[in-house]
C-alpha cells in the first residue's frame, strides 16, 4: 500500500518576498515584483523589465567563501530548502536519517549567468581565463547538489528539467519516491535565475516575454487579460518538505496540507506551443484528479499557468473547461504570475506554495492587472483583489516548452 505524503515545510525566494510569509503577504495585497531590470545594462533591450530578487544576501544562510562557488540559481536554491527545513523543524541533524531525505529540484535553464561570464571570459580574454568552476556553477544538478551538501541530504539527488514544468515534476517524483517507500522524506521544488543578457534576449527574440509595457512595469503582467502580450521573465525558488504521513506523525511535525494527486503528460506536437486542443493538459488535470481520488467539483482553486501570453490563457481556459466540465465556471483560478512574472523552473514550487497557503490561511490570491475582459478568458480568474474563501481541495498547474505539463492537486489535512 503507498504511503500518505504530506507538505511539513516551506521556503521561498521570490520577486516579492524573500520568505515565505513575505511572499503570500504580498500576493495578498495584490502587490507586483516587476521593474526595471538593474541586473545588467538593459536599456538598449527591447524588452526592459523584469521580477528580480530583491534585497536578498546569501550570507544570511552560509558562509561567503562557500557561496563564491554557486551560481546565483544555487544560492536561491539553498537559501529557500534552508528556510523550508527550519520551518519544518528539522534543522537539528539529529532530529532526520540524512540517507531518508532526498534532494529533488526543478531547474528550467540552470546557471546561465555564470556560462555567460565564462564565455566572455573565453572570447575576450582567452582560454586560460576561463573560471574553474564554470562547469560546476552551471549545470542544473548543482542546484539540489548544492542543497543536498547544505544540509546533508544524502538520499537521491537530482534535477528535473522539463521547462517550466520542472519544479511541479519535481515535487511529483518526490512524491512518487515517498509513497513507494524509497526515501521518507524530500526537499523538492523549483528554482531559477535565469534574468541575465542571454536569458532575457533568448526569451525577446521567441517573442514570448512582452515589451509593450516597459514604461509600465507594474501592468506587463496581465493574465487573461485581453491586452497580454506576452510573459515577464521571473526569478525565484519556492521549496517544499514533503514527507510520509508516517514519519511526520512519529515525530509530531505540523502537517500544512496533504498532497493526494499528480500527474505528468506531454502534448508530443510543438516545442513551444501548447497542443492546438490542449490534449497533454487536459489529460494532465484529469489524470491528476483521478490520483487524488476526487471529483472536478471537489476542488476549490486553481492556482493557473497563467502566463499572460496570448496563446497560453485561452488554451488553459478551454481546457479547465474540458477537464472540470460546468464546474469550470465555479472553482476561482487565478495566475500569481501577474506578481512574480514568470520564474520558469521556479514556478511550480512558488504556486505550490501559493495554492497550500490558500488552504492553510482561507484566502485566495488575486489575478492582477485584470481589467479588460477576453471573451474567450470567461473563468473566474479572481481579479485584482484577493478574496476570503474556504479552500479544501486547491490545484496548481504548469505547462512548458516542449510540451510539458505538470498538475499537482493539495488537500486540507484529515487525519
Amino acid at each position: 500500500m503507498s504511503k500518505r505524503v504530506v507538505v511539513t515545510g516551506l521556503g521561498a525566494v521570490t520577486p516579492i518576498g524573500n520568505t515565505v510569509d513575505e511572499t503570500w503577504q504580498a500576493m495578498i495585497e495584490s502587490k507586483c515584483g516587476i521593474d526595471q531590470i538593474t541586473k545588467f545594462d538593459a536599456s538598449t533591450y527591447p524588452v526592459t523589465i523584469a521580477a528580480e530578487v530583491k534585497d536578498f544576501a546569501i550570507s544570511d544562510y552560509i558562509d561567503r567563501r562557500e557561496s563564491r562557488k554557486m551560481d546565483p540559481f544555487s544560492h536561491l536554491a539553498v537559501a529557500g530548502a534552508i528556510q523550508a527545513i527550519r520551518d519544518a523543524g528539522l534543522e537539528d541533524p539529529a532530529t532526520r536519517d540524512p540517507e531518508r531525505i532526498g534532494t529533488i529540484l526543478g531547474v528550467g535553464i540552470g546557471g546561465f549567468g555564470s556560462l555567460e561570464d565564462s564565455y566572455e571570459a573565453l572570447f575576450l580574454k582567452g582560454p586560460d581565463r576561463v573560471p574553474p568552476m564554470t562547469i560546476p556553477k552551471h549545470i542544473s544538478n548543482e542546484g539540489p547538489g548544492n542543497v543536498a551538501i547544505a544540509l546533508d541530504c544524502q538520499g537521491p539527488c537530482y534535477a528535473v528539467t522539463t521547462a517550466c514544468s520542472s519544479g511541479t515534476d519535481a515535487i511529483t517524483n518526490a512524491y512518487r519516491m515517498i509513497q513507494a517507500d524509497v526515501i521518507d522524506m524530500a526537499v523538492t521544488g523549483g528554482v531559477e535565475a535565469a534574468i541575465t543578457k542571454m536569458g532575457l534576449m533568448g526569451f525577446i527574440v521567441i517573442k514570448a516575454v512582452t515589451s509593450d509595457f516597459n514604461d509600465r512595469p507594474k501592468e506587463a503582467s496581465r493574465p487573461f487579460d485581453a491586452l497580454r502580450s506576452g510573459f515577464v521573465l521571473g526569478e525565484g525558488s519556492g521549496i517544499l518538505i514533503l514527507e510520509s504521513l508516517e514519519s511526520a506523525e512519529k515525530r509530531g511535525a505540523r502537517i500544512y496540507a496533504e498532497l493526494v494527486g499528480t500527474a505528468m503528460t506531454c502534448d508530443a506536437e510543438h516545442l513551444t506551443a501548447p497542443h492546438s486542443e490542449g490534449r497533454g493538459a487536459i489529460q494532465a488535470m484529469k489524470l491528476a484528479l483521478r490520483s487524488a481520488g476526487l471529483q472536478p467539483e471537489q476542488v476549490d482553486y486553481i492556482n493557473a499557468h497563467g502566463t499572460s501570453t496570448p496563446i497560453n490563457d485561452p488554451f488553459e481556459t478551454k481546457a479547465i473547461k474540458a477537464a472540470f466540465g460546468d464546474h469550470a465556471y465555479r472553482v476561482k483560478v487565478s495566475s500569481t504570475k501577474s506578481m512574480t512574472g514568470h520564474c520558469i523552473g521556479g514556478t511550480g514550487g512558488i504556486e505550490a506554495i501559493a495554492a497550500i497557503k490558500s488552504i492553510t490561511e482561507g484566502m485566495i490570491p488575486p489575478t492582477i492587472n485584470q481589467t479588460n475582459p477576453d471573451p474567450e478568458c470567461d473563468l473566474d480568474y479572481v481579479p485584482n483583489k484577493a478574496i476570503p474563501a474556504t479552500v479544501n481541495v486547491a490545484q496548481s498547474n504548469t505547462f512548458g516548452f516542449g510540451g510539458q505539463n505538470g498538475v499537482v492537486i493539495f488537500r486540507r489535512f484529515e487525519g
